[in-house]
Formats: structure tokens, sequence, C-alpha cells
């Protein structure tokens, strides 16, 4: 479904970019797992995907650094000659209600989570360009369609992940570029081992399905995406979230 294609994965060391690192790969992708600060868990899913008889490499980034994403961007054009797929999936979490909320806190998460998503759109854009086609899904959330106590950071950040979304696909669909979102629910990640079990059996409790959702799930639809089966798809929100916003 996806061979020949290039793709890169931000924040792809652990949870919802590891899958997606590795089903993109599984369907044929050279995949680049973008990682910040862990590298021992980058090198992790590069070898998952090598043994599986995937291609992948690794690449250190902090998102949030403008000129930092440029010189990625160069350097995997370099290497490769093109992308064709780039999974806006790097971001942090620093909860709190808004009156404890520091300024600190609140500018870490938007720096990550949008301004990341924009360094990165905004550098891969010319190549796509040149390319005359891409593929850019970039990760939201359910809190940031409709927002979350103790998440003013978090919500803001990805509901302006969703304004980016529309507006870039309105920019670059006539050159067969796509632009999507995914908003996630509540996935089990490393993220939500932290939520006591009775806490998730609530949560559960409130969503149609009556569980919460495996990374795969999203993963799964970021492949679809991706691929040439979602061709003409752009400018949407797919909520993966057991039907907890119905």
């Amino acid at each position: 479904m996806l061979e020949g294609k290039v793709a890169l994965v931000t924040g792809a060391s652990r949870g919802i970019g590891k899958a997606c690192a590795i089903t993109l790969a599984g369907y044929g992708a050279t995949v680049v797992v973008n990682y910040n600060g862990n590298k021992a868990k980058a090198d992790e899913v590069v070898s998952e995907i090598e043994n599986a008889g995937g291609k992948a490499i690794v690449y250190q980034c902090d998102v949030a650094d403008f000129s930092a994403v440029e010189t990625m961007m160069q350097d995997v054009v370099k290497e490769f000659g093109r992308v064709d797929i780039l999974v806006n999936n790097a971001g942090i979490t620093r909860d709190g209600l808004l009156m404890k909320m520091s300024e600190e806190d609140y500018d870490a998460v938007v720096d990550t989570n949008l301004k990341g998503t924009f360094n990165c759109i905004k550098h891969i854009s010319r190549q796509m360009l040149k390319q005359k086609g891409g593929r850019i899904i970039n990760l939201s959330s359910v809190v940031g369609v409709y927002g979350n106590g103790g998440q003013v950071n978090y919500s803001a950040s990805k509901a302006g992940v969703i304004g980016i979304t529309k507006s870039v696909a309105k920019e670059l669909g006539s050159r067969g570029i796509t632009v999507n979102a995914v908003a996630p629910g509540f996935i089990v990640t490393e993220m939500t081992d932290a939520i006591p079990e009775d806490a998730k059996k609530e949560i559960a409790d409130r969503i149609a399905m009556k569980r919460l959702g495996d990374v795969k799930d999203v993963a799964e639809t970021v492949a679809f995406l991706a691929s040439d089966k979602a061709s003409y798809v752009t400018g949407q929100v797919i909520c993966i979230d057991g039907g907890m916003s119905v």
C-alpha cells in the first residue's frame, strides 16, 4: 500500500507515534523515526521495523525548534530524495488547573504540540510542492474538539492543530497534497498508565464501545490517510474515540 514511499513520524519513540511508524513500515514505507530525548527507545523502534523486514532510520530533533526542523527536513530529503508522508505526532502534556498553570507549562505544550506542527509543515511543504503530492496527517485530540478541565494548554494546542489542518488543506489541495487530522480519545499509552484503574473504568463506561482504544486503532487510520485510498480526503478531522463524543 505504501511501497516506495518515505514517511517521517515525529515523536515516534513511544505510544501512538511508535505504532504509526511500525504500521507505515509494515505497509512498505521507509520511515524516519523522529525523537527528541530518548534515543534508546527510538533505536528499539527502528530495530523492530528492521526485524520485520522494513526500513527505518532515527533522527533526533526538537520539533519546537524552527531551525532544527528545517535542518531535519533538508537532511531527510538529501538522504531519500523525497518525503511523501508527514505524521505530526510529537506532543507533551503539562496538565493543571488554569488558576495554577504556569506560563512555562502553557508555553511548553503549545510550542511542542502546535508550533511543532507548524514548523514541520512549513519546512516540508516546499518539497511536497515540488513533488506535486504528499500526505500530511496531524495528531489532534478529542479534547481539542470538546475541551477538558485541567488541560487548558493541551486543549488549546490540539484545537490549534485542527485550525492548521483545515487552513493548510485549502492552501495545498490544488497541488495534490492532502492534510488531515486524527483526534484520538482515551488510548492506552504510557501517558494513560498513570491513571488509576477505577478511573479508567469510569472513563470506559462513558465510551460507547465500553473500552479504551489501542494505539493500533489510531495507526491504521493514519495509514489509510497516508495511502492513495484517501486521495480525495483532505481538511478532515477523524475522531478515534470509540464513540465517546457521540
